[in-house]
Formats: C-alpha cells, sequence, structure tokens
C-alpha cells in the first residue's frame, strides 16, 4: 500500500475526527496518524476536550496552539519534533500531562520553554536525543521543580535538592549557559529499564486490575496510571493477588 500524502489539520478534519469519553472520564480528541505537519486551526476545537492526540504525525514543532484552558494532556509521540514554541505555555494554563516520547528534541532550550507550564507534572521525552545529554534529569527537574513524573520515573525530593544544589546560584547560572552553548551533545548510558518504560506484564497485570476492579474510584485510579505509565510493584501485586483470589473463588 502506498504512503499516505502529509494532510493539513483543517476544520473539516477536526470535525471529523473521534470525540470520546477516555477511560479516565475526559473529554479527547483524537487526531493520530494522519500525517500532519504542522499544527493549525487548532481553534476549532473551541476548547471542548480535556485531552488531545497529535500522537504519529509528521510534526516539527510544537506550537500554533490557542488558548485552552480545559485541556489537560498533550499526547505528542512519535512525531518528528525538534523544538517547542517558548510562549505556548500562556495559552495552556491547565496542562498536567504531556508525552513527547519518541521525537528529536535535543537542545535544552525545550526543557526552557516548557518551564512556563506551571501546572505540568507529568512530562515524557523518552526516545529523544536529548536524554542522552549531560545531566538533562537534574536540568529538567530544576526548571520543573513541580514534576512529579518525568520520563515514567517518579521525581524524588533527593532529585530535587541535588538539581537546586547542581544548578542554583552563580555557578549554577555558569553550568546552564555551558550547556546551552554545547549544541554536541555530551552523552552517558541511559538507563535501560528507564527507558522502556513499564514492561508489558506490568501493563497487562494493570489491566487486569482494571477489569476486576470493584469501584469507580479504583477504576479510574488505574486508568490514571495506565494512561501516564506511572506503574509501580505494588499496583502489579494487587493485580496477582486479586487474580490468584477470582482463581481460589473458581476452585471451589
Amino acid at each position: 500500500r502506498p504512503p499516505r500524502a502529509a494532510m493539513r489539520l483543517t476544520a473539516d478534519l477536526i470535525a471529523k475526527s473521534p470525540q470520546f469519553v477516555n477511560p479516565i472520564r475526559e473529554r479527547e480528541l483524537d487526531l493520530r496518524g494522519n500525517k500532519i505537519a504542522v499544527i493549525e486551526n487548532l481553534g476549532a476545537a473551541k476548547d471542548q476536550f480535556d485531552t488531545i492526540d497529535i500522537s504519529e504525525n509528521e510534526i516539527a514543532r510544537l506550537e500554533n496552539i490557542p488558548r485552552f484552558q480545559r485541556l489537560r494532556t498533550i499526547l505528542a509521540s512519535r512525531n518528528r519534533i525538534t523544538s517547542i514554541a517558548p510562549n505556548l505555555a500562556r495559552n495552556l494554563t491547565a496542562l498536567e500531562t504531556l508525552v513527547l516520547s519518541g521525537n528529536s528534541i535535543r537542545d535544552f532550550e525545550a526543557v526552557d520553554a516548557l518551564s512556563g507550564f506551571k501546572s505540568l507534572i507529568r512530562l515524557s521525552l523518552l526516545e529523544n536525543p536529548i536524554r542522552t545529554r549531560e545531566n538533562y534529569r537534574l536540568y529538567t527537574i530544576f526548571k520543573l521543580p513541580q514534576l512529579r513524573i518525568l520520563d515514567f520515573r517518579k521525581v524524588k525530593d533527593a532529585e530535587r535538592q541535588e538539581a537546586k544544589k547542581l544548578f542554583g546560584g552563580s555557578k549554577g547560572k555558569e553550568l546552564q549557559e555551558q550547556m546551552h552553548e554545547s549544541k554536541q551533545a555530551k552523552t552517558f548510558d541511559v538507563d535501560d529499564t528507564a527507558s522502556k518504560g513499564p514492561s508489558k506484564e506490568a501493563i497487562a497485570k494493570l489491566k487486569e486490575a482494571i477489569a476486576n476492579a470493584t469501584s469507580l474510584e479504583e477504576i479510574q485510579r488505574l486508568e490514571e496510571k495506565l494512561k501516564t505509565g506511572d506503574i509501580d510493584m505494588d499496583d502489579v501485586k494487587a493485580a496477582e493477588k486479586k487474580e490468584d483470589a477470582n482463581a481460589m473463588d473458581v476452585d471451589q
């Protein structure tokens, strides 16, 4: 099958794209996989969505998103994004989750642009060249101190303190300037376990827990973890215990 030609993000495409309430009770606009090269005409969405999914397109720059006070989540994995508009945060004051995995971000200017998102608590830059830059994680935590989850790993208080110690004060400012001046990435070994995110087994167990949940509150909590990748061993163990209990009931 020949590849589809690039498409423009038009008001008509927005109107015809899937719009639904997702498993965590958020209204979502699905623009995934449309070969979109440029973000434009999103004003046609009229700030009606909590989540917008623009994954698997051809977007090179995260920009041109109008003032959406409702929007809490942007899913933009597997595009060609290299940069982020510096003033974008002013239009998205409620944004809490931004997934940019599998793009081409390599410079710290992108992190600087993200620092304007004061409500952002979950960020993924997995599979981006910037993750091989020296002090990438600490710099990102320093610039976004409110982050709770970075690249599917919880941000620890010790990391916040280390980041502040490294980048605070006059010496820290000098280090930041040096990092911005160096366009050639200084690399180090990235933790393979962290870069892969949650294992397939952990995701499968969490899905089982959702299927066996006995309350709406539990379903919403687990769906949020599944969406953000914030899956810990306690969730997996709980799912295994529930599975074992169900098996015993069947045996009896």
